[in-house]
């Protein structure tokens, strides 16, 4: 029997998938996070394995936090009225996101769906993206009334440059597909249907190479990653711990949830 709950774990060759298994949409929690980067410990520790796919069941690959939660609305009633309970502890949640960063093996992301908020910082910190026209990448947090999370003030810049991540904040508009592999937020584009076994042929293509040369290479281009997001984290959990008292994001919450354009008061 699997010790994980959420995902699913499975090896063919030198290759791991690890697939999000919270369809449809994939929502995050300091859980499914622990999880991944349980999952992620497990292949360091396996010689065997030189690459790993992140991938997801459903229509989204991890829609972010899920604030429509009606659990999250019974428990809003009983203690702080806060909508980002339902998530954990956030500090604890970056915690275990700095784990992911600190994992040794190439990662590839398949995203045949939505990565948005916390989803699109999971989904960056994947060393490659393979995704598909019907995708969107959004770090929808302002139009929560939020700050960005999960070290995205740190890994969407050097990703896509300071401008374009500075536009995906300041709008928290929806990237398609096609943009997102035009400016360089997903490395290849192919239709819906093949995202999975594209994201697959990449890692194996990587699991071909030099297991000692990889794992060094990769310490290289990577070194110090980690801990620039533990510091990004540790000041995006102080502005949001701020942001999370106001009415601005509750508004935000609830006019994401109600579809509408939200009624901000800068209070």
């Amino acid at each position: 029997m699997s010790k994980f709950t959420d995902i699913g774990v499975e090896t063919t060759g030198h290759v791991t998938t690890i697939e999000i298994q919270r369809p449809p949409f994939n929502f995050f929690d300091i859980t499914l996070i622990n999880q991944i980067a349980d999952a992620l410990t497990d292949a360091d520790n396996n010689p065997e394995i030189r690459a790993v796919v992140l991938a997801a069941q459903g229509k989204s690959f991890c829609a972010g936090a899920n604030f429509n939660d009606p659990n999250r609305k019974e428990t809003e009633e009983k203690k702080s009225g806060d909508p980002a309970d339902s998530l954990g502890q956030i500090s604890h949640l970056y915690l275990q996101a700095v784990r992911i960063f600190r994992a040794k093996k190439p990662i590839v992301a398949a995203v045949q769906g939505a990565a948005i908020g916390g989803g699109l910082g999971l989904a960056v910190s994947a060393d490659f993206r393979v995704t598909c026209p019907e995708a969107r990448f959004a770090a929808n947090f302002t139009k929560l009334g939020f700050h960005p999370g999960f070290g995205l003030t740190v890994t969407l810049p050097e990703l896509i440059g300071k401008n374009n991540a500075e536009l995906m904040f300041y709008t928290s508009r929806r990237v398609t597909g096609e943009d997102a592999f035009k400016m360089g937020l997903a490395n290849v584009l192919v239709p819906q249907d093949q995202v999975r076994a594209a994201a697959l042929k990449l890692a194996n293509e990587i699991a071909e190479c030099s297991p000692l040369g990889l794992l060094s290479t990769r310490a290289t281009m990577r070194a110090g990653l980690a801990d620039r997001v533990l510091a990004a984290t540790n000041h995006e959990l102080a502005e949001q711990t701020r942001l999370r008292a106001t009415e601005d994001f509750k508004e935000g919450v609830k006019a994401t949830e109600e579809r509408r354009v939200a009624n901000f008061k800068a209070r």
